[in-house]
């Protein structure tokens, strides 16, 4: 696991190549199975592949959606806030377990945050999902998931860019020491 978190590195450049089905369906399992509050799974999922489509995601904002434009597939993430009170935070867990997984399937991914996102002055990103993809109302898109072979390799992070400063131990301010 710790291999795929140091390779894991956003993309935003993918290859024109077409994601097997197979693989579809590996991502969409993790994305299932990942854990949610009491059990609930809030979350709906919309498999965009189709270019037009693609093309109509990356201008669903001003500023980080481009990168749909070229991803061989997306994975739109919205969670049933009828159903929950913290389908925020289970759609997060699952969008990066469809993350995760894609870089165990040697794809690259990059996350689109929509929730509290404008598409223009007048209306938002989740508005505008909403209106071209017939999502209902009591759902709300929380991100979009690029997903494609990579472009182009990205060096992996390594032990250094692992902050210890950011870990106390039994109280706030008394550092973790590592071995």
């Amino acid at each position: 696991m710790l291999d795929i978190l140091y390779n894991r590195r956003s993309t935003r450049k993918f290859l024109n190549q077409k994601i097997e089905e197979e693989k579809i369906k590996k991502l969409l399992i993790a994305a299932l199975l990942a854990p949610s509050s009491r059990g609930l799974r809030p979350w709906e999922f919309i498999v965009v592949d189709d270019p037009s489509l693609l093309e109509k995601l990356a201008i669903s904002k001003p500023h980080g959606s481009l990168l749909l434009n070229h991803a061989s597939l997306a994975i739109i993430i919205a969670g049933d806030k009828t159903k929950s009170d913290v389908w925020i935070e289970d759609c997060s867990i699952a969008t990066i377990f469809i993350q995760l997984e894609a870089e165990a399937l040697g794809l690259g991914s990059c996350w689109v945050q929509i929730n509290r996102r404008y598409y223009n002055d007048d209306i938002t990103a989740n508005e505008y999902i909403h209106e071209q993809f017939n999502i209902p109302e009591r759902l709300e898109v929380l991100s979009i998931v690029g997903i494609g072979y990579k472009a182009a390799e990205t060096p992996p992070l390594t032990d250094l860019d692992v902050d210890w400063d950011k870990v106390s131990f039994n109280k706030f301010g008394s550092l973790y020491v590592k071995e």
